[in-house]
């Protein structure tokens, strides 16, 4: 058939590296114009339900598709999620962690500029691979334990190379540190919230898609009280929307569709391709910043990058013997 053409096959991975790359970096930059720019202040705590909601929603499409029919996909939900509630209920750490990670996530963008936070974020790859090796007891190669060493100083000299922060049209006031810390917790939690997840999938024959309707049902509530917890009082004095516009659906869009993309390049490219995709976000990120908000490219940001760049491509690269290996388990992400 067409559809498995080593043609065909060619196309769908650079698609997937072209969707990728556009998604890594247009959400770094997005997320910092959407906290920075002058007007309303949106609730970040409510953006992050609405991307669990439209992820719903796109994944109860996609299996619906798979089902084949409206039928099917109600008998597939009621086997899956009503009389399995012990297999449901163990998506709940995951989607705890991913609520609380999204909502770090924000809070990072408001204090750090696009590029240190897209680059910063890249230290989830360190602690995914802990808790790989801690969790599901999976070992690293040489090579991948000295990536883990230079993105480590990659992303230390990005931070050493910070200036004093300029006021900004939303008139936030920045906390460097805060922004740090607020990016590092949403990698352990990234991390841990994704070794896990991978564990249950391996665990079981449910489909990626139908863990995704799991992981958003659960997510949804967790989301919903952190938003009455953080922003009760606005949220009843402004309403749930407030500070919402096109840009800012736009936005929740765009989060939204992250882990579908990546679960995209999972299936029909490669960790190289994944790797080489992040690599250039981060350098449109860069550019980008300096353009749309005045960022000061330094020799120290940009050695502390390049070698983080490298960090992801040393850490994806698979040695030929590996690679032969077919029946070795992707990693889920």
């Amino acid at each position: 058939m067409n559809k498995n053409s080593p043609k065909s096959g060619q196309t769908l991975k650079y698609v997937s590296l072209i969707t990728l790359t556009l998604q890594n970096a247009m959400v770094s930059l997005s997320m910092r114009y959407s906290r920075t720019r002058a007007g309303d202040m949106f609730l970040a705590s409510t953006a992050v339900v609405m991307a669990e909601v439209v992820k719903l929603f796109t994944c109860l499409v996609l299996v619906l598709i798979e089902e084949g029919n409206l039928v099917k996909l109600y008998k597939a939900l009621h086997v899956t999620i009503v009389k399995q509630p012990m297999d449901t209920l163990k998506v709940c750490v995951p989607s705890l962690l991913y609520i609380i990670q999204n909502n770090l996530l924000y809070v990072s963008a408001s204090n750090l500029d696009a590029a240190t936070h897209q680059v910063t974020y890249q230290l989830k790859i360190l602690t995914t691979a802990f808790f790989a090796v801690t969790i599901l007891r999976k070992s690293l190669r040489t090579i991948q334990w000295g990536a883990l060493v230079l993105l480590v100083i990659g992303v230390v000299l990005v931070q050493l190379a910070q200036s004093i922060k300029a006021p900004v049209p939303s008139g936030i006031e920045q906390n460097h540190l805060l922004g740090f810390s607020a990016a590092l917790s949403a990698c352990f939690l990234s991390g841990f919230a994704g070794i896990y997840f991978e564990k249950i999938l391996k665990g079981s024959d449910i489909s990626v898609w139908m863990r995704n309707v799991q992981l958003s049902v659960l997510s949804i509530p967790f989301g919903l009280g952190t938003c009455f917890l953080q922003d009760g009082d606005i949220i009843r004095k402004q309403s749930f929307f407030f500070g919402y516009d096109l840009f800012i659906c736009y936005l929740i869009v765009l989060q939204a569709g992250g882990g579908l993309i990546v679960a995209m390049v999972v299936k029909y490219a490669d960790n190289i391709l994944k790797g080489f995709a992040t690599s250039l976000a981060i350098i449109i990120s860069c550019i980008a910043s300096i353009y749309l908000f005045d960022f000061r490219l330094t020799f120290q940001f940009a050695l502390g990058a390049f070698l983080v760049i490298c960090s992801i491509f040393l850490y994806s690269h698979q040695p030929k013997t590996a690679a032969l290996d077919k029946h070795t388990p992707a990693n889920k992400v």
